[in-house]
């Protein structure tokens, strides 16, 4: 699937099921969220999360973890994007052109 494919999918996804109705501001809340547990996933990963009764995982099951947990970060980017009718090859493009400018002089 090509991220224009995946953009229109979660678009179709997350409006079937009301999500999209909801204000920007609660959707960055949740973007929020995603990403703290993507920082609590990559911890996990590289030191632990160092409690006695917790499972400490397999590298694949973490690193499953990571993925899943970088999905939703990117569910809620494309929500947020689709919210005001941008593509992500727009945004894809428009980083690429800034860090360019920036860096590569």
């Amino acid at each position: 699937m090509n991220v224009t494919e995946f953009q229109s999918w979660v678009k179709d996804y997350y409006e079937s099921r009301g999500w999209s109705e909801l204000d920007s501001f609660i959707r960055i809340g949740f973007l929020a969220e995603e990403t703290g547990e993507v920082a609590r996933a990559i911890r996990a990963m590289e030191i632990g999360r160092d409690q006695p009764d917790e499972y400490k995982g397999t590298t694949d099951e973490l690193k499953q973890d990571l993925t899943e947990e970088l999905g939703d970060v990117l569910g809620n980017v494309i929500v947020i994007a689709n919210k005001y009718n941008i593509a992500l090859e727009d945004v894809f493009q428009a980083h690429h052109e800034k860090l360019q400018k920036r860096y590569e002089k």
